[in-house]
């Protein structure tokens, strides 16, 4: 059984696809290309929201955090997978292994706290019209990005811990792309059953109570707009939450198929293939919603445009 020390010096191999070279040509382009659409889609949503006037609201506060968050989030395994694919040498050390995954997690854990209280922005605003910037005022805006901040940090330190440390008996290989923690859980040389549940009980609190939230705000947005019974007021509402919703189940599909399992009941490959959607793929589709779906955001778009083509010809 290999000591703390051990553990510490040694090294993973990320074999991702490496059983198939020709896929991985493939991959390296596609998702180099999904990269760069990611940080442009992103990065518009960010300077969008804060250089119109116009969208100085809680809503667009925390679609901006969305954005950085999902900058974040892809950041984290997408140019170590890029680096992998381009090379036969798959190595990370123990530390950039450890930094990789105490980042996913986080950040994850963010991700589902900040569509929360995204959830609850939109109750506010369709159920609470005349007070919703009494309520969702900036001070209180401030207190619900920083509670899933710093609820990512906790996790970024306590899941990881659970996984790291687990004695690995010379085992190196992780049968994935990134150091994430189902494939860290299975290459243990000892019974894992008790670090699986562990596991499972924090992904319940962590995944399902934001979701459980999510689901209760916008029943009770339902009920409001049942009770109107207006096409118009229908279609606004629809208009507003939609892009959200959207974004919600490409999320939560992903992570709840992940994580609320066993670590090795899964596909292997399948899991690959889900991860790979949920960190290069759900971060490039999240501002394309949100700009397609939105006109607010389209015409706070355009505007920039155009203002920039009237300077560069004056």
């Amino acid at each position: 059984m290999e000591t703390a020390n051990d553990s510490a010096q040694s090294s993973f191999v990320l074999l991702g696809f490496s059983d198939q070279p020709r896929l991985e040509r493939v991959l390296f382009v596609v998702i180099l290309i999904t990269y760069l659409l990611t940080l442009l889609g992103n990065t518009t949503i960010i300077l969008v929201s804060r250089l119109d006037p116009q969208l100085h609201t809680p809503m667009y506060f925390f679609l901006t955090h969305l954005s950085f968050l999902d900058l974040c989030f892809t950041t984290t395994s997408i140019p170590q997978l890029l680096y992998n694919l381009s090379r036969q040498d798959k190595t990370i050390s123990y530390a950039g292994c450890a930094v990789q995954l105490c980042l996913f997690l986080g950040l994850g854990t963010v991700e589902c706290l900040l569509l929360a209280v995204m959830a609850y922005d939109r109750f506010i605003a369709v159920c609470k019209p005349l007070h919703y910037m009494v309520i969702m005022n900036p001070r209180l805006c401030l207190v619900l990005v920083s509670m899933a901040w710093g609820c990512g940090a906790a996790n970024s330190v306590v899941m990881p811990s659970i996984t790291l440390h687990l004695p690995r008996c010379g085992h190196n290989r992780l049968n994935h792309f990134l150091c994430e923690l189902p494939a860290l859980i299975r290459i243990a040389c000892i019974n894992t059953a008790a670090v699986e549940a562990t596991v499972f009980v924090l992904s319940v609190i962590i995944v399902l109570m934001p979701l459980i939230l999510i689901l209760i705000s916008y029943g009770c947005i339902v009920r409001a707009v049942l009770q109107v019974r207006s096409a118009s007021r229908i279609k606004k509402v629809f208009n507003t939450c939609g892009s959200h919703l959207t974004v919600i189940s490409l999320f939560y599909g992903n992570i709840i198929y992940m994580y609320m399992q066993p670590g090795n009941s899964s596909s292997q490959n399948q899991g690959k293939f889900l991860t790979l959607f949920y960190s290069s793929v759900s971060p490039l589709l999240n501002p394309l919603i949100y700009t397609l779906r939105n006109k607010d955001v389209k015409g706070a778009l355009r505007k920039l445009l155009l203002h920039d083509r009237k300077v560069g010809k004056g």
